[in-house]
């Protein structure tokens, strides 16, 4: 007689370089999150969300056809039903003007925008560098001036200063002028790296003649002195281009702001004019941007719109979260008390309270699951929350309920079910589930 084994279904994993994020891991995300778009409204930005997927030609004609992002990263792919090409979102710039041209949101006046969420790009993963990463996307849309500029640079100032993170964090800025000086700029470029093609690595060969700006960005060593004596941008601006550099930096002084011009500084997409920027740290080795963007003025003739001032930049949620973590920035996401319950009446009254208790605000978990008072109190205890709320029949009887400190040497006290919400706030800093501390 033959029998047969039943096989455990093989077990699955996330896409490499497309991480889980854990809950002891969300709330200094949550935190980091929570401040950024505080600031970002005290400066009268408002969430816009677009699809995480958008038409590939939309990337190709924004960001360009030959860089990097376009050659060999995008995660493109055909529809199954229309075979329009289809490819999941690689920067949040591109969709967040397609959307304003599309429902004509500069009509009327200027906006300031912002979004949050997956990005993706088909890199080799390392440490603050994934497949899926997560940005928060500023938009600018038509001011032309160097003052909005400034604005996103104070903003993302105050912002290191509120997270706790502005001593380990630098500015660096630069301006790559209008196409027509960047036009021969490339013809420079070219003219001088060809002259010295022989040093050129394999990647900088390739980019030569299509994207030589590139080079200059190049993480190559080997290439550092050909790269510094290579002509810069920044000196053949035009008046048009060299003015509003100007008055940026003027504005960065009157406001405090310390900043290093960076002649090198060209960032990787090609929509980018006059100003760019960057803030970059030495915590987090080769992934040191944390944020970065510039003005990309002839974008939404690109896309099909009307000529439209623009200026605007991303930051890396992953990134920034590292940094926090290298700051030992620690958030507390415990809840204020943790309900232990046995008993029928002692049920009612334990759930009754506790959303009591939320009512005034306060972070309460109510044992779910049944087991001995023992083993909820260990339950308790694990879930880092200050108090444990006790019912049992004789609490029930009185209406009251035990409250025993979890976190002090403090007294156990049989407080009135109706006052446990006031006893608690007098005894708490905050109302639990995400206060930050360092």
């Amino acid at each position: 007689m033959s029998t047969t084994t039943a096989t455990r279904p093989s077990t699955l994993q996330a896409v490499r370089g497309m991480n889980d994020l854990l809950p002891v891991e969300a709330p200094l995300w949550e935190f980091f999150e929570d401040t950024t778009r505080d600031v970002f409204r005290r400066y009268g930005y408002r969430n816009l969300r677009t699809p995480v997927v958008e038409p590939t030609p939309l990337f190709v004609r924004a960001i360009g056809a030959v860089t990097d992002v376009v050659e060999k990263e995008m995660y493109s792919f055909a529809d199954r039903l229309s075979g329009e090409s289809l490819t999941l979102r690689p920067e949040a710039t591109a969709g967040i003007v397609r959307a304003a041209i599309e429902h004509s949101l500069i009509h009327e006046r200027p906006l300031r925008v912002w979004t949050a969420g997956p990005m993706f790009r088909h890199e080799r993963p390392q440490k603050g560098r994934y497949r899926q990463f997560h940005q928060f996307d500023v938009e600018a849309l038509g001011f032309a001036g160097p003052d909005v500029d400034a604005e996103q640079m104070v903003m993302l100032a105050r912002l290191w200063r509120e997270l706790g993170v502005a001593g380990s964090i630098r500015l660096e800025i630069n301006s790559i002028g209008d196409a027509a000086e960047r036009k021969a700029h490339r013809a420079a470029l070219v003219a001088h790296f060809e002259a010295n093609v022989a040093l050129l690595d394999e990647d900088s060969k390739r980019r030569l003649h299509t994207n030589p700006l590139r080079i200059l960005d190049s993480k190559n060593p080997s290439l550092r002195e050909l790269v510094d004596r290579a002509p810069r941008l920044v000196d053949r601006l035009s008046d048009a281009s060299r003015l509003h550099f100007e008055a940026l930096q003027t504005l960065l002084a009157e406001e405090g702001l310390g900043f290093t011009i960076n002649p090198r500084l060209v960032r990787g997409l090609d929509y980018y004019n006059r100003t760019v920027f960057e803030f970059v740290t030495d915590r987090l080795g080769a992934q040191g941007t944390v944020a970065g963007g510039g003005r990309y003025d002839g974008l939404f003739e690109q896309l099909g719109g009307k000529p439209t001032p623009a200026c605007g930049f991303g930051m890396g949620i992953e990134r920034m979260v590292l940094l926090l973590e290298d700051a030992r920035k620690a958030v507390v996401a415990a809840p204020v008390a943790y309900v232990v319950h046995a008993g029928e009446r002692a049920g009612t009254l334990a759930r009754r309270t506790a959303e009591a208790l939320r009512d005034a605000g306060l972070a309460v978990v109510t044992h779910a699951g049944g087991g001995s008072f023992k083993a909820q109190m260990k339950r308790a205890d694990a879930s880092g929350a200050e108090f444990a709320l006790i019912v049992g029949d004789n609490e029930a009887a009185a209406g009251a309920i035990a409250v025993k400190p979890l976190r002090t040497d403090a007294p156990q006290a049989e407080v009135p079910a109706a006052a446990v919400a006031a006893w608690l706030r007098e005894r708490t800093s905050g109302t639990g589930g995400g206060d930050a501390g360092v």
